[in-house]
């Protein structure tokens, strides 16, 4: 998978370099379709490529969550805004550069999520609450280090705690 450069409409890649990098698995089942909000309790399965030995994931069953770093792959480049516009086109909410939101409009149209692991079977990571849909590249994954997360106070302004209150809400109550 080639990640980045997007280009514009006149066919010029916006940035100066990209990098190549492997797929390392796919999700299976989860979300299906983008929706913004109602991502709570949901399954799925990363399912590590055959290529990667099993070998690799000896010891990750220890662990409670999982960083995980997957592709938007069903946007593509014409989605990409760098400019400055309020989230989810709520006027209410400050404009913001592309960099600052979170979502399949960014450069690399790359995403993180910190889901939670119920169990392996084999190459098959069974989590819960990973927002990526069906289908997914997954391009990396690591156990949740507690050392490794933020350190001293996370703050943000409200608007994110605003716009995600349904974010982690539970799937079957989407109305």
């Amino acid at each position: 998978m080639l990640l980045g450069p997007p280009e514009t409409h006149e066919g010029q890649s916006v940035f100066d370099e990209a990098i190549q990098v492997p797929v390392i698995a796919r999700v299976v089942g989860g979300h299906r379709g983008r929706r913004d909000d109602y991502k709570g309790n949901v399954e799925s399965i990363i399912r590590i490529v055959p290529s990667i030995p099993e070998g690799a994931l000896q010891g990750i069953e220890e662990f409670s969550h999982l960083e995980v770093t997957w592709h938007f792959s069903f946007g593509s480049d014409e989605d990409i805004e760098l400019e400055p516009r309020s989230p989810r086109d709520n006027p209410a909410w400050p404009a913001t550069g592309g960099l600052v939101h979170r979502n399949h409009r960014r450069p690399a149209r790359i995403a993180t999520s910190y889901p939670r692991l119920l169990r392996v079977e084999g190459r098959d990571l069974h989590v819960v609450d990973l927002d990526a849909d069906d289908g997914t590249p997954v391009i990396d994954l690591v156990p949740v280090f507690r050392e490794m997360l933020p350190r001293g106070p996370v703050h943000q302004p409200e608007w994110p705690t605003d716009m995600l209150r349904d974010y982690w809400k539970d799937a079957g109550e989407r109305p």
